[in-house]
C-alpha cells in the first residue's frame, strides 16, 4: 500500500503532511532551504501527487518515503543548510 499525501499546512518552522493512512507528519522547514526562503503564497502553490509534494515555482520536489526516512533536501550536505 502507497501512503500518499492529503494536504499540506504550514507554520512559522514546520510544513505538515496529512498522509492518507491517517498520520500527520511535522517535517522542519529547514530541511528544505527553497521552502524555508518561500513566500506564504509561494508555499501555498504546491501539487499532490501518489507519491508526494511539488511546488513547480519552487523547483522543489518532497517525497513522502523521504518524509517518513527522516531525510531532507538531498541536493546539498545537510551541514551547509544549517
Amino acid at each position: 500500500m502507497t501512503t500518499s499525501p492529503k494536504r499540506v499546512t504550514f507554520d512559522e518552522d514546520n510544513f505538515w503532511v496529512e498522509l492518507s493512512d491517517g498520520r500527520t507528519v511535522g517535517v522542519p522547514l529547514a530541511w528544505y532551504p527553497r521552502l524555508l526562503k518561500a513566500s506564504v503564497q509561494q508555499l501555498a502553490c504546491y501539487e499532490l501527487s501518489a507519491r508526494g509534494i511539488h511546488w513547480d515555482a519552487l523547483d522543489e520536489d518532497v517525497s513522502i518515503d523521504g518524509i517518513l526516512a527522516g531525510q531532507g533536501d538531498l541536493t546539498r550536505h545537510r551541514q551547509a543548510v544549517a
